[in-house]
């Protein structure tokens, strides 16, 4: 994708601000293994902290209260569990998703990066590495074409596999070291 846009030089002088990478992890759909992935990247990555995106009807909020976040069975408490430093959990609709991320990652700037998990979350955000996670079912729900072709990183368990990604860094699900490798990669060209 790119750099990011959301952290401002706000410090009233030319130096460089220096910001978190971004990686966002999308996905075909609901179920797809994003919070999987999320985790496994989460392990090999030291220092650096996560959002976890969901989309509500009516309320908004960032969460950041470690007894909430660590709910068992809640994906907030895998990506602590998985080894991120800190845990933030937007919960909002579509609409308002674009000043609370913005909070959130000012919440979040003084980490080394900062791993978002959320399709909507990651359209918002512009992150600085993509990676999307394909499932089983071959189907990708509405919009989710347009973040898998922008993708730096497939993920997929080799069924279904679209022919227009062939030239993709791709990825099975279980290849965890290839996939962490080659985002490392990626990393230390951006640093």
């Amino acid at each position: 994708m790119g750099k990011n846009k959301n952290f401002p030089n706000i410090s009233g002088n030319n130096s460089r601000l220096i910001k978190p990478l971004i990686i966002g992890i999308a996905g075909a759909h609901s179920g797809s293994g994003k919070t999987t992935v999320a985790c496994n990247i989460l392990r090999n990555l030291k220092g650096w902290s996560a959002i976890k995106y969901t989309k509500t009807p009516l309320y908004s909020s960032i969460i950041d209260n470690p007894t909430i976040l660590s709910e068992k069975g809640k994906d907030t408490a895998k990506m602590l569990k998985a080894g991120a430093e800190k845990v933030l959990w937007i919960q909002s609709p579509s609409g308002e998703l674009s000043s609370l991320i913005n909070i959130a990652l000012n919440m979040l700037s003084n980490y080394s990066g900062i791993v978002i998990e959320g399709n909507s979350a990651v359209k918002a955000v512009n992150p600085d590495i993509l990676v999307f996670v394909l499932s089983d079912t071959g189907k990708i729900k509405l919009g989710a074409d347009v973040l898998m072709k922008k993708a730096n990183i497939i993920i997929h368990n080799g069924i279904n596999f679209p022919d227009s990604l062939l030239n993709k860094n791709k990825f099975l699900i279980e290849d965890v070291d290839g996939y962490v490798n080659c985002l490392k990669d990626l990393l230390s060209k951006m640093q």
